[in-house]
C-alpha cells in the first residue's frame, strides 16, 4: 500500500462509515441478539482501516457483512472455550479445586494468552485454535478457512512465533 493510499484510508473508511453504519448495526441486532452490535460494528471498521483499496470496494455492504460474521463466530469462539474452562474448572472436585490464588492465576494467563491472541490475523488467529484446542489437521483447517495448506502452515508458524514470545516475556 502506497503511503497516499493508507493516507486516504481514513477518509475512505470514515465515508463508509456514514454511510453504511446505521445499516451495519441493523443487521448485526438481527444476525445475533446475544453480541453487542455496537462492538462489532467497531471491530469491522477498525479493520477496514487496514484493508488496501477500501475506496475501490464494489460491494461494500457485503464485506462489511462477510468481515462482521467473522467478527461474530471470533467472538463466539472464545465465549465458547471460556465457558468450557469454567466449566471444567467447577466439574474439578472440591478437594483437587485450585485455591484463589491459583485459579487468578490461571484467569490472568488466559487474558494474556486471549490478548496475544488478538493480535493475529483472523485466519491466523482461527488456524491456530483449530489446530491446537480443536486438534484439526492443516488440509482440514485448509478447507475450513477456504485457502492452501502452505497457507495454513504461514499461519500456524505466526501463531508459534506469537506464542513464544509470550512465553519468553514471562506472561
Amino acid at each position: 500500500m502506497t503511503m497516499a493510499a493508507f493516507e486516504d484510508a481514513p477518509s475512505d473508511v470514515e465515508a463508509l462509515f456514514r454511510q453504511h453504519n446505521s445499516w451495519l448495526k441493523r443487521w448485526l441486532r438481527r444476525k445475533s441478539r446475544t453480541i453487542s452490535s455496537e462492538d462489532v460494528a467497531s471491530e469491522v471498521f477498525l479493520r477496514l482501516l487496514l484493508l488496501p483499496g477500501v475506496a475501490n470496494l464494489r460491494e461494500p455492504r457485503a464485506m462489511m457483512a462477510t468481515m462482521a460474521s467473522r467478527v461474530i463466530y471470533e467472538i463466539r469462539r472464545r465465549n465458547e472455550l471460556w465457558h468450557a474452562f469454567e466449566a471444567d474448572l467447577i466439574a474439578v472436585p472440591q478437594a483437587l479445586a485450585p485455591s484463589p490464588e491459583e485459579h487468578a492465576i490461571v484467569m490472568e494467563a488466559l487474558r494474556s494468552i486471549d490478548k496475544v491472541l488478538q493480535s493475529l490475523s483472523p485466519k491466523a488467529r482461527a488456524a491456530f485454535l483449530y489446530s491446537r484446542v480443536d486438534g484439526m489437521r492443516q488440509q482440514e483447517i485448509a478447507t475450513r478457512l477456504g485457502t492452501s495448506v502452505r497457507t495454513v502452515e504461514r499461519y500456524l508458524a505466526e501463531g508459534m512465533r506469537v506464542a513464544l514470545s509470550l512465553q519468553f516475556s514471562g506472561q
